[in-house]
């Protein structure tokens, strides 16, 4: 009986991440484990040591050295003596020494390059010394979009032939509460079905809120007084990268107060709740490596809206409608163009649910396999 292909999956990032980078480890690790063979094997390596997520200047450096130590020295001794053919690291950073296997790692963006000054300096010294070494040392580099390889591309010069694109999936949601449950959530933050404008994502920098929100006053300033916008998400852990402040000081000054909705974080089945229920997706960020809340939108039929750059176009497609994320009059006509027009909405809700049958977890798995099996 030939050997089986045994990939390595480093899922030590479960322990920190809370971003889109988790939802992608979290169901690759589903749909890998439904895709095991006798000739496929999967071996999900983890640190058994607690990983720190504070503040603390001193326990962060420590931490940075405890990552390097499980990325360079214990995750390939743990490959190696199970026998692995590929390690793949969904979080940019894989080994530099290679012990009889290969390496795959996932560039998500290129934002370490493009928005250096949200990063601290230690951890852009790591990346440019042994994330992008180790990179360019591996078989092919994992990228969701075709803008992302681009801009991979022209930042670290790995080359185009290494670069391989998989599109991502929708998170997986439940939306099962019963009706008293639900009620109970929507009216917790004072909302109505269907009448809710919704935003899902941390409050990074580069997801433009501040802007959102100026164009729901121009929207509010023209009617709609039952409007409101839902921000879901929780707010960044750096202090580097978020834009809670001037969020917080935007709705202040437009004095919308009650009607601009910080939910915090929310639960997966809270989440799907408040899919279900809204009446429109807004996405305006400026830079994206792929946006799966784009695909959520879809997988719960809301017309959605996007910024009209980065990758954004091309996960949409002709299943959204675009406007310009630095003109806030351009952004409210196009929400007011929506919320005004039933049959618009409805065309864009069927379209954003035909569009959603060209991205899956199972088909990113499946794309995944293909690529270990080149590798070796």
């Amino acid at each position: 009986m030939p050997k089986p292909l045994k990939i390595a999956v480093d899922v030590r990032d479960l322990r920190l991440a809370k971003t889109g980078t988790r939802t992608y480890l979290e169901e690759l690790y589903i749909e890998f484990k439904k895709l095991e063979t006798d000739g496929l094997r999967f071996c999900f390596l983890d640190t058994s040591i607690p990983v720190y997520t504070g503040s603390n200047k001193l326990l962060k450096l420590t931490e940075h050295a405890r990552y390097q130590l499980w990325k360079q020295i214990v995750l390939p001794l743990k490959a190696f003596f199970k026998g692995c053919d590929v390690i793949f690291c969904t979080d940019n950073f894989v080994p530099l020494v290679h012990l009889g296997y290969k390496t795959i790692p996932v560039f998500h963006d290129a934002f370490f390059f493009e928005t250096p000054q949200n990063y601290g300096r230690l951890w852009l010294w790591l990346y440019k010394k042994t994330a992008i070494p180790a990179a360019k040392r591996s078989p092919f580099v994992v990228t969701p979009s075709a803008w992302a390889k681009k801009q991979i591309n022209h930042y670290t010069g790995i080359g185009n032939e290494k670069l391989v694109v998989i599109p991502e999936g929708p998170k997986t949601l439940a939306d099962n509460l019963n009706a008293e449950d639900a009620n109970q959530l929507l009216n917790s933050f004072s909302l109505n079905p269907q009448s809710y404008l919704l935003h899902v994502g941390s409050m990074f920098k580069r997801k433009n809120i501040p802007a959102l929100i100026k164009a729901f006053a121009e929207i509010k300033a023209s009617g709609y007084p039952g409007l409101k916008l839902v921000l879901a998400g929780p707010t960044p852990s750096t202090q580097t990268d978020t834009d809670y402040q001037q969020i917080i000081n935007s709705i202040a000054d437009a004095k919308l107060q009650q009607d601009v909705i910080i939910t915090g974080y929310l639960s997966n089945t809270q989440l799907g709740l408040l899919y279900k229920n809204a009446l429109v997706y807004v996405f305006p960020s400026v830079n994206e490596g792929f946006g799966i809340p784009v695909l959520e939108a879809f997988s719960y039929g809301l017309p959605v809206l996007v910024a009209n750059n980065t990758c954004l176009p091309e996960v949409g497609g002709n299943a959204v409608l675009s406007f310009d994320p630095f003109d806030t009059d351009d952004m409210s006509t196009k929400i007011k163009l929506v919320l005004d027009d039933k049959q618009l909405r409805d065309d864009l809700s069927s379209k954003g649910i035909e569009r959603l049958k060209l991205f899956s977890w199972h088909n990113t798995a499946l794309q995944l396999i293909e690529v270990f099996k080149k590798a070796v």
